[in-house]
């Protein structure tokens, strides 16, 4: 099976349904035999993914840089926790270890990893799939920004076409299971 990536907010002040969304994603993942890479975390929507996935089984691995683990944010029950030394390596780390990503909604940290893998897909240093879940319309807004950008010919519709869109979970791990090799 794979490792999937999973780009999800870290805050301690979100809605339930942000929580229960993160913990159905890492159970699906466990259920369906995946690896969960996250940023290492243990709070917010970051924490919720990861218990999810442990509370189905599934193997996890965090990737956190030091200056998060000195905050006491680490999530020190996962199988694996690598710790790099900046938030630009954990990306590279995230990376390299995963063999698909998967977006929930987030803040600006989930934007900049969702856009690393991105652009470098577009800039072809990786096959890797991209799902983005916009669940109740959370990303519309940026979406439709994109859809501009494209419209406007700064972003190539075969680059745009590179991240799938989807509403649940179910069909986000459809989207990635379907287009692993």
């Amino acid at each position: 099976m794979a490792a999937v990536c999973v780009f999800c907010a870290s805050s301690r002040t979100l809605d339930q349904r942000w929580l229960d969304l993160a913990a159905e994603t890492g159970a699906e993942l466990a259920r369906r035999g995946h690896t969960l890479v996250s940023g290492g975390g243990c709070v917010g929507m970051m924490g919720a993914v990861v218990d999810g996935a442990r509370a189905a089984g599934g193997r996890t691995v965090g990737v956190i840089p030091q200056a998060l683990v000195d905050l006491e944010v680490a999530d020190l029950a996962s199988d694996e926790l690598l710790v790099t030394d900046s938030m630009a390596s954990r990306k590279t780390l995230m990376l390299d270890r995963s063999d698909a990503f998967l977006a929930l909604p987030g803040g600006l940290g989930t934007l900049d990893e969702l856009f690393e893998v991105w652009t470098t897909a577009t800039l072809a240093q990786h096959t890797k799939p991209m799902v983005l879940i916009d669940a109740d319309g959370f990303y519309r807004p940026l979406l439709d920004w994109l859809t501009s950008l494209t419209d406007q010919h700064f972003l190539k519709p075969a680059g745009r076409n590179l991240l799938t869109v989807v509403a649940t979970v179910p069909e986000a791990l459809k989207a990635l299971e379907s287009a692993l090799p």
